[in-house]
């Protein structure tokens, strides 16, 4: 039985072969003469490409294995010599000794909340948003001494807070003023305020246009800001109607500054000097401080700018009743003079100062009701009447041109708030909307050489510059003519 296997099995794989061997016949036809048998043919051997390439692969393993084997024999022996390991010198040091009570402990890194008031806030919004007290911000108002930060908060304003985890208030950080940040700590036995400088710079610009469409359209082409531009139109306002005034071709040129703290942009400055071309007209102006610590703008011959007399003094609403010779009295109902003019205005309208001068009368005058007499000089002085409050005024005390030293209101003989203005001239009432104003006096002469030296010559040179390069400018764009 196990030989019927044995040739079965066998007859199956010469019926395999065979089957190969045909499906495979060409393979076999071309090697057919490839023959290592010892019956072969004694016929010459004949060398076939394919004997060609088995020779040359059996040379080149030869060839590799003599570069091989010797390389990898040298590798794996261990060399004869070792080097001697290096010898190292130890030398000890004596370590200073550390005082454990000397050594400041690492101080904990604390988190400071910053805040930026928003439109509308108040101080108590801002803490209550912190998950402070009103409690709080009393301590801190009292540990900050009067600080005017507290009183006063603006838009974009920043505070910082130091909150511990238990909603208990370590710190306040905020601006004392635009040179210094105070720093307020609540966390020791009582409330420590310390304060830092900063470091506030001026940086200054220089500006130049002309005026074809309107004078904030050309600000705005030469790089000034709306307030800036304001502030321009308030230096020569009493010498230009910025409404009435202004051509297509006037032109300026404006030196001015920017305030920067601790390298970022603060606030803008101050004009430091301008020079404005209207219809053909040259004014100027420089900023100086007189030697009694007032800052004032002044021409290069050293007359202030600013006039010896503000023409209105109230910002009002419209005039109630001229200066006359002779008015029916509102309340009297009789003919009588009015020697001033009646600006009507809100209750509660700041009044200004005409000018500088000195309080001569302050209290209460039939007829004006609370009443404020300014003494300007040996022949000028200007009146004021039916004021609902005076300012911190007192009789004898100086006062300056535009200084408050009351609040409209109609106290005395008045059927509405107004203000009631008169300008005096040697006791005199003269109408205060026609009556002619003296000019500013000029510098004093040792002032005058300061002024023209320190702040006329530099300023005039760079102003001067300015304008001779606009000038070039103009040269070159202009199209060449043909003569």
């Amino acid at each position: 039985m196990i030989d019927q296997n044995r040739g079965a099995h066998s007859a199956r794989k010469q019926a395999i072969r065979r089957k190969a061997q045909r499906r495979h016949s060409h393979f076999y036809d071309a090697r057919a003469h490839w023959s290592f048998s010892r019956n072969a043919s004694s016929e010459p051997l004949s060398w076939t490409r394919e004997r060609w390439i088995l020779a040359g692969t059996a040379f080149l393993l030869v060839i590799l294995s003599a570069l091989v084997i010797p390389a990898w024999a040298g590798a794996m022996k261990k060399p004869s010599f070792v080097a001697a390991p290096a010898v190292h010198a130890v030398v000890p040091l004596a370590v200073p000794k550390i005082d454990p009570a000397s050594t400041k402990p690492l101080l904990p890194i604390e988190e400071w909340q910053t805040v930026q008031v928003q439109p509308g806030q108040t101080l108590a919004d801002i803490f209550l948003a912190q998950g402070l007290t009103m409690t709080d911000l009393q301590h801190v108002i009292d540990g900050a001494g009067g600080s005017k930060a507290f009183h006063r908060i603006n838009p974009g304003q920043e505070f910082q807070f130091l909150v511990g985890g238990d909603h208990v208030l370590k710190g306040v950080r905020f601006d004392q003023d635009e040179a210094s940040i105070a720093t307020l700590r609540l966390d020791g036995a009582a409330p420590q305020l310390t304060v830092q400088k900063r470091d506030l710079q001026r940086r200054e610009h220089i500006a130049h246009g002309e005026i074809d469409s309107s004078l904030f359209g050309a600000a705005s082409k030469a790089g000034m800001s709306n307030a800036m531009v304001l502030k321009l139109a308030e230096v020569f306002k009493f010498d230009i109607d910025f409404v009435q005034d202004l051509r297509v071709g006037d032109s300026f040129t404006v030196v001015y500054d920017d305030m920067y703290s601790d390298g970022a942009y603060l606030r803008e400055g101050d004009i430091v000097a301008a020079e404005f071309i209207n219809q053909g007209k040259r004014y100027t102006a420089y900023r100086f401080k007189n030697s009694d610590g007032k800052v004032g703008y002044f021409n290069e011959e050293g007359r202030p700018l600013a006039g010896s007399f503000l023409r209105i003094p109230v910002d009002f609403t419209r005039i109630s009743s001229q200066f006359s010779a002779g008015r029916m009295h509102p309340i009297l109902g009789r003919m009588r003079a009015h020697k001033g003019v009646d600006y009507a205005a809100p209750t509660g309208t700041p009044i200004h100062a005409a000018g500088d001068g000195v309080v001569k009368f302050r209290g209460w005058m039939n007829g004006y009701g609370n009443f404020v007499v300014i003494q300007h000089n040996k022949t000028i002085s200007t009146a004021y009447g039916h004021m609902s409050r005076f300012a911190n005024l007192r009789v004898g005390q100086h006062v300056s041109q535009g200084a408050t030293i009351g609040y409209v209101g109609m106290t005395g003989l008045a059927t509405g708030p107004h203000l009631h203005y008169e300008f005096r001239v040697n006791n005199v009432q003269r109408d205060p909307q026609t009556v002619t104003l003296p000019k500013p006096e000029p510098l004093p002469a040792a002032q005058l050489a300061k002024f023209k030296k320190e702040v006329v010559g530099p300023q005039l040179a760079r102003l001067n510059r300015v304008d001779t390069n606009v000038k070039l400018a103009r040269n070159d764009t202009a199209p060449a003519t043909n003569d």
